[in-house]
């Protein structure tokens, strides 16, 4: 069964996540209104909608790093990974975790980073370089 993912979540500004999804993540707009707006991230739906958005603490320990949970992300080709990785170098983004490699030479070898929207909610994207080891134990 092949399906996409939904998730709804609040912003403060609905330009500031046009200029951040669509410009620095590259995602493409979809419908919108006065208080929402769609895009497609990475292969499925978000929808931001103007409102507070929710709270988060840094309790998810990810290394050595602690992290905002709760958290969204998506798992991406290492390739394609490391192109967002660059633009958001180049666009400035405050890293809540840099760009790093986890599991070097195991089973589910990933590349990881996090990062806040201009709202403050918490963004993880992953870089695999074999789709098939993103369970691997």
């Amino acid at each position: 069964m092949r399906s996409l993912f939904h998730l709804a979540y609040h912003v403060t500004d609905l330009d500031d996540a046009r200029q951040f999804y669509g410009g620095v993540l590259g995602c493409e707009e979809g419908r919108s209104t006065g208080t929402w707006v769609d895009f497609d991230f990475f292969g499925h739906q978000i929808s931001l909608h103007l409102g507070k958005p929710f709270a988060t603490t840094n309790t998810g320990k990810v290394g050595d790093h602690l992290v905002p949970m709760p958290h969204l992300g998506v798992v991406l080709p290492l390739d394609d990974w490391n192109i967002l990785a660059d633009r958001l170098k180049q666009a400035d983004v405050d890293f809540v975790m840099p760009p790093v490699v986890r599991f070097k030479d195991e089973p589910g070898e990933q590349w990881t980073m996090f990062f806040r929207d201009p709202s403050g909610n918490p963004i993880e994207v992953k870089g695999f370089a074999d789709f098939a080891s993103v369970y691997a134990k």
